[in-house]
């Protein structure tokens, strides 16, 4: 390369050697034109032709709106994985061994129900201080046997809940006698995770899925989505988000918006014609997050045209809203 460059520069720009593409360079060219009167010129066969020019977009094409991702957040902790029982149960029995003594006398009074009580329950779970461990000495010889199979009946929650309940029952009267069998009043089962709710399919009503967030979805002349309105000149997306809401599912919702900042963005191309004049306005979706803590939506004499809504978890609304209506907002729902 410098061996052409020098040649070029004794020939005075007019070497062979040196290709027109590269004479025609910063390079090249600046020692050319005091040198030589002619500069070269690239043939027309091989000048590149310029890019085309971008399309460009009418800055009306597009309707600005706001709207708002409203969610129940879950009421339950999810259940559990047999796995994961098991290393609970394995920790339980681990505190058990490892905890000081336990001493019944700091809580209990001698020869009182309370006591009496403690004496016989404890004596039937074989000293076992923890309720829903089973037989298990953690201070004995073989306190270090802790550990369960995955999947054994022992750490099931079926089980845990039994011996909960059992341990519940009252067993010693306040004349401090021991109850019959046939007499003891068995507590009663706490509701289970599944409601009527989701018994009978209800996707109206918040009380279902309740390990699961729900998300709020509208049915309107588009099909299904959140709801969402044109932002008016003059105002801001959080409030448009929080107008649209009242709008659309009335005002008997106590509602929380997150933020301010959008957390989903979704757009619809407007059509255009041959000329590029625009026929049809594009929409540009801004969502925002929200929850709900009490209440429920009424659609009742909404404006926005609002004909239905559901309560929907991640994988309902997946089948529920359009392909490219979910690629701009899955990123943002939670897998539970």
């Amino acid at each position: 390369m410098l061996r052409l460059e020098k040649k070029f520069r004794r020939d005075g720009g007019s070497s062979p050697n040196v290709c027109t593409r590269c004479a025609t360079t910063r390079f090249y060219s600046a020692p050319a034109a005091a040198t030589s009167p002619a500069e070269p010129t690239i043939p027309q066969s091989t000048q590149v032709p310029p890019p085309p020019s971008p399309a460009v977009t009418s800055p009306g094409a597009y309707d600005v709106r706001s709207g708002l991702i409203l969610t129940r957040a879950p009421l339950l902790t999810r259940k559990l994985h047999p796995f994961e029982n098991t290393f609970f149960f394995y920790q339980k029995r681990l505190e058990e061994r490892l905890n000081s003594a336990f001493i019944p006398s700091i809580y209990f009074r001698p020869d009182t129900p309370r006591r009496m009580e403690w004496d016989l329950k404890i004596k039937e779970r074989e000293g076992t201080v923890a309720k829903e461990l089973g037989a298990y000495k953690g201070k004995g010889a073989d306190a270090w046997q802790d550990e369960l199979r995955v999947g054994d009946e022992l750490s099931s929650e079926s089980h845990m809940i039994k011996s909960l309940l059992k341990d519940a029952e009252t067993r010693i009267s306040e004349d401090a006698e021991i109850i019959p069998e046939a007499d003891v009043t068995p507590v009663t089962l706490p509701n289970g995770r599944e409601t009527e709710a989701d018994k009978k399919g209800d996707v109206k009503r918040l009380d279902r899925a309740l390990d699961r967030t729900l998300y709020l979805v509208v049915k309107g002349k588009d099909g299904w989505g959140f709801p969402a309105d044109v932002v008016p000149e003059g105002e801001n997306l959080h409030t448009n988000a929080q107008r649209v809401l009242d709008q659309a599912a009335g005002v008997n919702m106590n509602t929380w918006i997150v933020g301010r900042v959008p957390v989903a963005h979704v757009v619809r191309q407007p059509v255009t014609k041959a000329d590029g004049s625009v026929e049809s306005k594009g929409q540009k979706t801004f969502l925002l997050k929200g929850r709900i803590m009490a209440g429920q939506a009424d659609l009742k004499g909404n404006p926005l045209g609002y004909t239905d809504f559901k309560w929907l978890t991640r994988e309902e609304v997946e089948k529920e809203l359009p392909a490219g209506y979910l690629k701009g907002i899955r990123n943002m729902m939670g897998e539970r």
